[in-house]
């Protein structure tokens, strides 16, 4: 990537590792736009509609989140698949984002988390794709204290937003999410932190 140019860094993480955190980090540190909420202000304009609920749409809501899987993984075990309208929002949504965020990339650099960047600029001639990752037991504590739940339970939301987010990306991509081959950069951020993690990551675009 040469960050003398326009350029794209794209961050997909699994819950728990702090991938935002790195993601906003490592714009600050960059000079550039991190693209997170911006992206659901310009869709809510697009479609017209509150941002609250296309915070809902997108999987920011966990009930929302929890609707999303739970109707999926019903279609995929062979139920009755009476949700096209359900199934055509979500997909109405994703190419929204996905035309919102390329424009925002083609007027200047940006750090995109999540939101499959990986794929919207699998094409991209400067952009560097992250896959972000951790032990389990690295994730189970920093959920455990970011939201003051025991392990159990953190290990519970753990497993919940990972099938989540393998679902979404598969549905709307058709891709692997965590597949190496996807990405540039996969780093275990275990023993780093986000600082060090950020401090690596700017060595590599350095």
């Amino acid at each position: 990537m040469n960050k003398e140019e326009k350029f794209v860094i794209t961050i997909s993480r699994q819950f728990g590792t702090g991938g935002h955190e790195i993601g906003a980090e490592l714009a600050r540190r960059l000079g550039v736009k991190l693209l997170d909420k911006q992206i659901l202000n310009e869709v809510a304009r697009k479609f017209c509609t509150v941002e609250e609920a296309v915070e809902n749409i997108e999987a920011r809501n966990p009930l929302w989140r929890d609707d999303f899987t739970q109707f999926y993984r019903s279609y995929m075990a062979g139920a009755e698949y009476n949700g096209q309208e359900h199934d055509q929002t979500s997909r109405r949504l994703f190419e929204a984002q996905a035309e919102s965020i390329r424009r925002i990339a083609s007027e200047e650099s940006c750090v995109i988390v999540g939101r499959c960047g990986f794929y919207i600029f699998r094409d991209h001639p400067n952009a560097l794709k992250i896959f972000v990752h951790a032990d389990d037991a690295c994730r189970k504590r920093r959920i455990a204290t970011k939201y003051d739940i025991s392990e159990a339970d953190a290990a519970a939301m753990i497993v919940d937003n990972d099938y989540s987010r393998e679902l979404y990306t598969k549905t709307f991509t058709g891709s692997d999410w965590q597949d190496a081959r996807n990405y540039d950069v996969t780093l275990n951020v275990s023993k780093f932190g986000v600082n060090g993690a950020v401090d690596f990551l700017m060595n590599c675009i350095e």
